[in-house]
């Protein structure tokens, strides 16, 4: 994982993460090539083939309305979006502004502060959570 500055931590556990997306909100996880990668980069919405202004990423603090464990919710953000963890995408965390939203809603930022890189046994651990605590493809109805 080149990626990444040598003065960004890397993470290797769900506690880890947890904590620092507690310590550090607002703070996102973005599945990608880097920091150094996107600085030059943009985000692209593939359907449409439009440039989006800013980063694409996803929340890692949950909402105020979330009654769970901080943990859960870290847990279900990186399963949710764990498929995007291929060639040379890795996840990482980072903070900055939000400047608009994508097509899926997702928050789009710009001034972006890389906070740590997860190593892939974080994605994994939190597909194990995922599995034990939550009910997958339960829409209530």
């Amino acid at each position: 994982m080149t990626g990444l500055p040598p003065e960004v931590p890397r993470l290797g556990s769900l506690a880890e993460a947890t904590e620092l997306v507690q310590v550090l909100a607002p703070a996102y996880v973005r599945f990608s090539a880097g920091p150094e990668a996107d600085r030059v980069a943009v985000s692209r919405d593939h359907e449409s083939g439009c440039l989006m202004p800013g980063l694409s990423v996803n929340p890692m603090t949950p909402e105020p309305w979330w009654t769970r464990p901080v943990e859960h919710w870290v847990a279900r953000q990186l399963r949710q979006y764990a498929h995007l963890m291929v060639r040379d995408r890795f996840p990482w965390l980072l903070t900055g502004e939000i400047s608009a939203r994508g097509p899926d809603c997702e928050p789009l930022l710009v001034e972006v502060t890389p906070l740590a890189f997860l190593a892939p046994s974080v994605v994994q651990e939190a597909g194990s959570l995922y599995r034990q605590v939550f009910t997958p493809g339960d829409d209530g109805t």
